[in-house]
């Protein structure tokens, strides 16, 4: 029995990995949108509001820093990783309900790369968009510059994988899981917010896990 539990132990990070990139790669070719209601790994699901995604290798990702800067700059995955790390551990939640608790996430700053590129007096919000050629995001500036707010590279101490959003996504802690756009590849400052995939569907641009959106779910802490 303690034979098996350790094999166990051993074969669990694999298989979720296999069942992560099974989950996804079928998602991708899903027209009927069943397999968002299966749960992968660690409890999490597969969201995608595109027909497919492609993926991005870390030596193809690039991400783009432009708007109102005075710096517009676009990163490879190796300069995101030059910066400063931060590492974060909360409970992610769905606005669909579901919740993983203690769940780490590591990357950099929004507000560091933010820093760098020089953001212009004029600059009020932070619009992301993304490689699926359809997503996007908005934070206003002082959200984004919150120290929970990463553009991560890791999650569950593990390089992002494609299913997660990788390489890189954004991390809004505090906020519903939506507000945390999977395949990031742009970040362009505004001067208003601009509503992205989810608000302009009825959902919340302010989304405060307990506090927007009708729900009451225990705050993100």
């Amino acid at each position: 029995m303690l034979g098996l539990g350790a094999l166990g132990v051993a074969a669990a990070p694999p298989l979720q990995r296999g069942l992560e990139a099974f989950l996804g790669a079928a998602a991708d070719k899903d027209p009927t949108g069943l397999t968002e209601l299966l749960p992968n790994g660690g409890g999490f699901r597969y969201y995608s509001v595109a027909a497919s995604v492609p993926h991005k290798s870390p030596s193809s990702y690039r991400l783009r820093i432009d708007g109102l800067v005075e710096r517009p700059v676009t990163h490879t995955l190796a300069a995101l990783r030059a910066f400063p790390q931060t590492r974060l551990v909360r409970d992610v939640q769905c606005v669909t309900g579901w919740r993983v608790p203690r769940t780490p996430f590591e990357g950099v700053r929004l507000g560091r790369l933010l820093d760098a590129a020089g953001v212009r007096p004029e600059a009020r919000a932070v619009r992301f968009t993304c490689f699926d050629g359809t997503y996007s995001e908005s934070l206003t500036l002082e959200q984004a510059r919150r120290k929970d707010v990463l553009v991560a590279l890791r999650m569950q101490d593990a390089p992002l994988g494609h299913t997660h959003g990788g390489p890189v996504r954004l991390y809004a802690a505090p906020m519903y899981f939506y507000k945390s756009a999977k395949w990031l590849s742009g970040i362009t400052l505004t001067d208003e917010v601009v509503p992205g995939y989810w608000e302009r569907r009825g959902y919340d641009v302010d989304a405060w896990v307990g506090r927007s959106n009708g729900r009451d779910d225990e705050p993100t802490v």
